[in-house]
């Protein structure tokens, strides 16, 4: 059932059993799956799949929603697996949108909360549930079954483990992860995968070794990397990340911080 108020590109596929409501736009090259829900006031780009069982575009699930207009923004080849669910966006944020970067990986069971901000080319694996305005950077990764406090801030090229609970910021570049949650590490591998140089690599470490293993409070610490590092985009953005934090960053692992005040 496709409203005819629905705006879709000619070669947009629509499969058995799908809803597709009014105020919706569909980009070319897009398929909507059997049994997928599209409700009002959603755009998506080109060359996505929403597979069957999710749900786009439903009312926030916020007590202050008024019934407003808000939307949900989509970008180009986003895959939304099976019963994935992503809300709209609420006027009391001050933001009115949830929005979706291009090329991201939303896998299957995972919810998107209102005015929640993902980035491009991140990954959700299936069960991670990010609550309201919460902000995904770019290439960032969330393990499944993982959940993320509202007003959480995950930043770009970082990992987080599987089945953690997440009630802090999470540095760009890092690994994070166990119970309670903690920086365990820089993503190595993905770094190097995604064209990293060594040396970068080697710098980003040893920035993370004077915030979290020298013994320095995060604001010590911070004016330590200014000063001990040379201006690079890695080192600015980290800094910026952890000074423009509202939740504060995770905690370092203890056993790797006594190692580090040892050594």
């Amino acid at each position: 059932m496709v409203h005819p108020g629905a705006k879709l590109a000619e070669d947009v596929e629509v499969g058995p059993f799908s809803f597709i409501d009014d105020n919706v736009e569909i980009g070319p090259g897009t398929k909507v799956l059997d049994h997928a829900t599209i409700y009002s006031y959603v755009k998506i780009g080109a060359n996505c799949t929403v597979f069957p069982g999710a749900v786009v575009g439903a009312v926030p699930q916020d007590l202050k929603f008024e019934g407003e207009v808000t939307w949900v923004e989509i970008g180009d080849r986003v895959t939304i697996r099976e019963c994935a669910t992503i809300n709209r966006g609420t006027k009391a944020s001050g933001k009115g949108v949830t929005k979706i970067g291009n090329d991201v990986l939303i896998m299957s069971y995972v919810h998107i909360a209102h005015d929640c901000c993902v980035g491009n080319h991140c990954i959700l694996v299936s069960f991670v549930g990010i609550a309201g305005e919460t902000d995904v950077d770019d290439w960032a990764i969330i393990g499944g079954g993982t959940k993320v406090h509202q007003f959480s801030h995950i930043g770009c090229h970082a990992m987080v483990g599987g089945m953690t609970g997440v009630n802090k910021d999470i540095p760009p570049y890092s690994i994070c992860g166990r119970v309670p949650i903690c920086y365990a590490g820089i993503n190595i591998v993905g770094l190097r995968r995604r064209g990293f140089d060594s040396n970068v690599i080697r710098n980003i470490k040893d920035i993370y070794d004077t915030i979290y293993y020298q013994g320095y409070n995060i604001s010590d610490a911070c004016a330590r990397v200014e000063e001990g590092f040379p201006p690079s985009e890695e080192r600015d953005n980290i800094l910026s990340f952890i000074r423009g934090s509202k939740r504060g960053i995770v905690r370092a692992d203890d056993l790797l911080r006594e190692k580090g005040a040892i050594e």
